[in-house]
This record gives structure tokens, C-alpha cells and sequence, in this order.
């Protein structure tokens, strides 16, 4: 007797697992899509690095790579996060980069402070980044071509210039090559991790500042004590139980320390400008940004108002003045300014002249594309799922 075997309905978990491996299934194919595409870009890039090494322009190029990760965002239609692209195409572009040849980028060490974040961010983990133990050390590693940049400190939304950052412009040979923003977060960070252990606190001198109204309220009778960096604080805290920090969390991480307070900086908008040092200056983007420094003659009457009175006629706006006292002649003063766009632009290159002609002396620094508006968050970094 013939029977008729009739098939069981699947449950509906079993629908759903088999809908899960499909989906899988397409998400693996569109992985090994991705790669080939990658592997696509690399030989593109390799091909790059071949004339530029037969023309000697660069390797790095700041306004490519900012036009690169402002076309990506413009043109993502989603629904992946536009957020994520930056991070995700800053580490394609560094691991291309090494494709037309290993970038060495110098910063204020050891590995963990703020300027080993700034250089992270910008370059990625395909860099060669080379901690050095001062800011003067980070323009003499460039110049003797131990490193292609250097990344260095020059502003503080809190506390204003870093003094030795502007200090080393005057002697240098070197051009400016662009900026990071940086959002800076400060913990602070012993080996116990408690609050009554704490004897002496110790941090760079941009740290201790920027925390200062934390460290009166909480710790008024803890010795207060600066360090190299905050790296260098944080390694100290390692040695001695009775030291706490102020460091990032990676160096917490770097030096196996633990948090006592987590963000203690008196600003939550508390942010640092780093700039980018080479040796070769990088071509107009569109949105630059001229550092020159100029002295005054100290007799002549209105000499400053004759200095900054071109710039007001051309319409060209100067972001940043900051004066600095000239080593070895008291009540004499170097004066930078941050002037927003490029010398090849007319009104620029006008009023630079112009302000030159008036000027005792003067120096360009260099012009630079501009980092985006918004400022970045260290340790920022794209999830994946």
C-alpha cells in the first residue's frame, strides 16, 4: 500500500534560522567585495606612490585626504552611519599610505599623551609614529629627517598658547603642514585607584592647569608637581603609590593604572589645536589657514595698529594674535597671527605684503588647510557589528 508522506512545515525559529544564514551568507559576499575593492584602491595607490616618487611631491597630502573624507560623507545615502566613515577611511587611507612608502610621524612622547592621540587620529595605525621627550626634540627630529612630521601642541581652548610650541617656530627652517583638533578629556589615574592614597599630583603643566579647579576643590592640600607629559605623570604614578596622574585613559591603559575620577578637566569643551611640521609645504585646498610672525619697532607710535591695519582694509580675517617676548631683548615682543586663507589669494598675499613692508621683521610660517569645525573626540573609532 502506497503512502503519501506529506512535508512538516518548518517551526518558525527554523524559518528564522535559515533566513539568518542567508543573510549571512550575503553579508560574507559582500565582505569578499569589499576586499577586492580595497585590494583595488591599494594597487591604484601604489601606482600613485610610483609618480610621486618620480616627481618628489610628498607622500602626505592634507587637503587630498580631507577631500577624500568630506566626499565619502557627503555622498554616503545610508543607512550606514555617516559618523563611522571618517574613522573608517582615515585607516584605508593610512594603510594605502605605507603602499607608496612608510610615513614616520614625530610627537611629544612617551606613547599615551595627548599629542600621541592627535597623531593617532590623524595618520592612523599604519604610521610610524616616533615618541620624542620634548617639543623642541619633535622640530629637531624632522628637520634631521628622523621623521617625515611632527605633530605638535601650539593651543589650548583653556589655557591658550603653548609657549614652547611658539618658541621653536622662530629658529626653524620647517613649513607648516596642517592642523588637528583635538576634544581632550583628562583622568585621574593611580595605582589604587583611591582618592585618600593620593600624596602628589603630577602632570604636564597644560594638564595641571586645566584641571586646576578640580584639584582645588578635591585635593587643595596635594602636592602639585609638572612632568614632560602626562605620559611621563603616568609612568611616575607606576613607580609610587603615592602619586596620582592627570593622563588619558590609554595611558591608564599603557601603565596598568587605575581611575580615581574620570574626566576631571574644568571645561567640557576643553580642546587642543595640534599642528602638522615638515619640510614641504602642501598646495592651497580652498580653506587654508597663513601663520606668519612679524616685530614691531618698539619707538615707532602706532607701529602694532600699522602691522594689523592691512588686513583690515583687504577684508582678511585673523583668527589669532598672540604676542611672545623676544629672548634677550626685554619689552620686545614677536607677534603671531593666524590670517584665514592662502597667499595666492589676492587680498591675502596683499595684506601679508603689505603688513611685511611695515613690519621690523616677519616670517611665514606656512599655510594650511583648516581641520573640520568640529573638533575630534580622542579614541574615536568605528564599531563593527
Amino acid at each position: 500500500m502506497n503512502e503519501t508522506h506529506k512535508t512538516r512545515p518548518l517551526s518558525l525559529s527554523q524559518t528564522a534560522d535559515a533566513e539568518l544564514e542567508q543573510l549571512r551568507a550575503q553579508i560574507d559576499a559582500t565582505d569578499r567585495r569589499i576586499l577586492a575593492q580595497l585590494n583595488e584602491r591599494a594597487r591604484l595607490v601604489q601606482a600613485v606612490g610610483g609618480l610621486k616618487r618620480s616627481t618628489g611631491a610628498p607622500v602626505y597630502s592634507a587637503p587630498r585626504e580631507q577631500e577624500i573624507l568630506a566626499r565619502v560623507v557627503a555622498e554616503n545615502s545610508g543607512p550606514f552611519p555617516s559618523t563611522a566613515l571618517a574613522p573608517i577611511f582615515r585607516e584605508i587611507i593610512s594603510a594605502c599610505r605605507t603602499l607608496e612608502e612608510p610615513l614616520r610621524i614625530a610627537f611629544l612622547g612617551p606613547e599615551g599623551t595627548n599629542s600621541h592621540l592627535a597623531a593617532r587620529e590623524e595618520f592612523g595605525a599604519s604610521a610610524t609614529l616616533c615618541a620624542v621627550p620634548s617639543i623642541p626634540a619633535v622640530f629637531a627630529s624632522v628637520e634631521r629627517g628622523q621623521a617625515d612630521l611632527g605633530v605638535v601642541p601650539v593651543e589650548n581652548s583653556t589655557e591658550g598658547a603653548v609657549t614652547q610650541t611658539l618658541d621653536a617656530f622662530v629658529d626653524t627652517e620647517l613649513t607648516l603642514c596642517g592642523e588637528v583638533v583635538l576634544r581632550i578629556s583628562y583622568h585621574l589615574l593611580s595605582r589604587s585607584g583611591r582618592i585618600d592614597d593620593v600624596k602628589r599630583v603630577v602632570s604636564h603643566p597644560q594638564g595641571l592647569a586645566q584641571c586646576r579647579g578640580w584639584l582645588d576643590a578635591h585635593l587643595p592640600s596635594a602636592e602639585r608637581n609638572e612632568s614632560a607629559s602626562t605620559a611621563a605623570a603616568a609612568r611616575l604614578a607606576a613607580e609610587d603609590g603615592g602619586v596620582a596622574a592627570i593622563a588619558s585613559a590609554i595611558a591608564a591603559e599603557a601603565y596598568g593604572l587605575r581611575t580615581i575620577e574620570s574626566s576631571i578637566e574644568d571645561r567640557r569643551d576643553n580642546t587642543t589645536r595640534f599642528l602638522l611640521i615638515g619640510r614641504t609645504p602642501p598646495a592651497p585646498s580652498g580653506s587654508d589657514l597663513t601663520c606668519a610672525v612679524f616685530t614691531v619697532r618698539k619707538d615707532e607710535s602706532g607701529a602694532l595698529y600699522k602691522l594689523l591695519e592691512p588686513f583690515a582694509r583687504e577684508g582678511v580675517n585673523l583668527t589669532a594674535i598672540q604676542a611672545r617676548p623676544i629672548k634677550g631683548k626685554p619689552w620686545e615682543y614677536l607677534f603671531y597671527l593666524d590670517v584665514e586663507g592662502h597667499p595666492s589669494e589676492e587680498p591675502v598675499g596683499r595684506a601679508l605684503a603689505d603688513a611685511a613692508s611695515r613690519a621690523h621683521s616677519h616670517k611665514i610660517l606656512g599655510s594650511f588647510p583648516r581641520a573640520s569645525a568640529r573638533p575630534r573626540r580622542a579614541g574615536t573609532t568605528a564599531g563593527a557589528s
